[in-house]
Order: C-alpha cells, then structure tokens, then sequence
C-alpha cells in the first residue's frame, strides 16, 4: 500500500494542498487494501489497477480488480478491527461509486474537489 500512495502522492501536480494530497493518500490506501484483500485471490497472479486524473474540478481515483464481489458501506461498530475503510472513503470523497469491468471484476473510483468546498 506505501507504494500506491507514494505513486499518488508524486503524480499530483505541484501547487496543490497538503490536505488534498493527505485525502488522496487517504483513499489510495484504502481502496487499494480493500482491493487487495478483496478483489484478488492468493492462488493466481491477478493484479489491482491504480489511475488517477484530474477533471472537473476534482482529482479521480480508480482502483481496479478482477473480483466479483461489490464493496458495501457498513457501519462499523466501535470495536471492530476492520470495516472502516469504505467509511473513510465516504467521508473524504466528493463523490464515489462502484463500476463493473467487463469481462470481470470492477473499478472503485472516488473523487476528491481541487479546491475545497
């Protein structure tokens, strides 16, 4: 995961703020993760595909793999180990949604605003 969010962190244009870059690396590392654990299988060599672009006044994150299964926001109850990951991503995102990949498996993009607000 420190080198998705080290790609993210280089990638974003000079000039943007500490927090913008702090948010990306946010939902870098949780997608990937989620990716990760969920989207791949140990037996096979399958790979997480990471995109990121500016547009519309936003910066986009796509985190794709071959996984089947649909990321669901849950909520966490306060001693859980595990499960907050799609929270962060709601919280910190202006926007985000899970897009199915054909043949298989899907893409979770998130967007985060430039300037705030």
């Amino acid at each position: 995961m420190q080198r998705a969010r080290q790609a993210v962190t280089q990638a974003l244009l000079a000039g943007n703020s500490t927090q913008l870059a702090d948010d990306i690396a946010l939902l870098t590392s949780e997608l990937v993760t989620n990716a990760v654990r969920h989207g791949t299988r140990y037996d096979e060599e399958q790979l997480v595909e990471l995109i990121l672009w500016p547009a519309d006044g936003h910066y986009w994150l796509a985190v794709s793999d071959p996984g089947a299964g649909r990321p669901v926001l849950r909520a966490a109850t306060p001693d859980a180990r595990r499960g907050r990951g799609l929270t962060l991503v709601d919280a910190v995102s202006a926007a985000w949604a899970v897009v199915p990949r054909h043949p298989c498996g899907k893409s979770v993009v998130a967007g985060v605003r430039l300037h705030g607000g």
